[in-house]
């Protein structure tokens, strides 16, 4: 396996880089959709999929079939991932109203209120995620979301539509790609539009996302999945190869990026990972992933956590000596994995913390998916008599000073 030394920036734009390049690809699909609906997604799910659909809707009987398909012991596994990340997601939970009386007769607050109608796109191809169907909607549920929409690339996987069933969605569909984002925003015969998009996928999923926010907002970029590590000379290299190849084996585009102010660690790792990946099944996959990933050597433990934060990762694991100190220096990730005994996967799948996060550096703008991302709030105020004669000077000097007139005579005229 390759595993060789790379440049902050470098690395940085690499994972930037690959959207614009299907800008004019997804563009061609969004006007498809918006110009003949239903028949696009048919028509584009046979291109991109290879699949014939008699149908875009994923019935109920498919999801009572897919239970016949799916181990028990699976079953419950998701079970028990649904109830941790509701019981974390729940935490979440904003007050639905709340009023304070800032000044005798003037309250201000806010009123919290849940989006009517989303939708979750769901990677399939690959492998089956599951995962994701918890993650995505999971957090809506408990937000208060009344029409949770699903979408999902043919042929859908029995443990998809086993996990749809488990976190309560309304309606699914077997869509894939940048049509499934552009049906979901827009709207067809068949799909109803919806008010905000979650979810991860390729570049054309994300770039569908980011093209179409006019007509549905999004939880945020959340394109191939990455991983940055900073450790330590301490650090065990048997654990950060392992985290290396966990994050590789996810798709060919996946990158990892290992800092560390330990040269010995880097070449050690790189000894550990051909030794984990041998008889690795996902090995090809692994092989693609690590051709652009790699490690960042430095001088001190200090430049290592302030080049890993200015990469911003979706997942970050730290390694070190200290990983509460050195979390305390981290402003800019997605998911934090703080210690040698946390790994990614953990996040993942059950310890209950969501794992649709920003990619490509993002992170240093959005967050990880939660509860708030399916909420809106509004401001409330309520003044009485008393209070508008307290703010009431204030607001007519300067209405007039803006020229505003009629909003100065709003409250003059309350006044008298």
């Amino acid at each position: 396996m390759i595993w060789q030394p790379v440049v902050a920036d470098e690395w940085k734009a690499q994972r930037r880089g690959s959207l614009s390049d299907v800008k004019d690809i997804v563009s061609g699909i969004i006007e498809d959709v918006r110009t003949n609906g239903d028949a696009a997604l048919f028509a584009l799910t046979e291109k991109f999929d290879k699949q014939k659909l008699e149908t875009l809707k994923i019935t109920q009987e498919q999801i009572d079939a897919a239970y016949d398909m799916v181990d028990p012991e699976l079953v419950q596994a998701l079970i028990e991932a649904e109830a941790r990340i509701t019981a974390f997601h729940e935490l979440q939970k904003p007050k639905t109203l709340w009023l304070e009386e800032m000044e005798p007769g003037i309250t201000l607050g806010v009123k919290t209120t849940p989006l009517d109608r989303i939708g979750a796109y769901i990677p399939g191809g690959r492998a089956a995620y599951p995962s994701t169907v918890l993650m995505t909607t999971v957090a809506a549920r408990v937000a208060g979301v009344k029409e949770i929409v699903l979408c999902t690339p043919p042929p859908a996987n029995p443990l998809t539509l086993v996990a749809l069933d488990i976190a309560g969605v309304t309606e699914a569909y077997q869509i894939g790609g940048a049509q499934a984002v552009a049906a979901m925003a827009l709207g067809t015969e068949t799909i109803r539009p919806v008010q905000k998009i979650v979810g991860p996928g390729n570049v054309f999923v994300t770039q569908a996302k980011m093209m179409l926010r006019e007509y549905a907002e999004i939880d945020f970029p959340a394109g191939p999945s990455e991983v940055g590590i900073v450790a330590d000379a301490g650090a065990n290299p048997a654990f950060v190869a392992a985290e290396v190849l966990a994050q590789a084996e996810h798709d060919p585009n996946s990158a990892c990026v290992l800092v560390t102010d330990s040269a010995e660690l880097a070449e050690a790792v790189g000894r550990e990972i051909d030794a984990q990946s041998a008889e690795a099944p996902r090995a090809e996959i692994m092989e693609k992933s690590l051709s652009h990933s790699g490690y960042i050597v430095t001088e001190t433990l200090e430049e290592a956590l302030a080049v890993i934060d200015d990469i911003a990762p979706e997942h970050l694991c730290i390694m070190t000596a200290d990983p509460l100190t050195s979390l305390s220096h981290i402003h800019n990730a997605g998911s934090i994995f703080v210690g040698p005994y946390t790994p990614v996967a953990c996040g993942d799948y059950a310890s209950g913390t969501n794992h649709v996060l920003p990619t490509a550096g993002y992170a240093k703008s959005y967050s990880a998916l939660d509860v708030g991302h399916f909420m809106k709030r509004s401001q409330v105020q309520m003044v009485s008599k008393a209070g508008l004669e307290v703010i009431g000077d204030t607001i007519e000097t300067l209405a007039q000073a803006e020229g505003l007139f009629a909003h100065a005579n709003s409250v003059k005229l309350r006044r008298k």
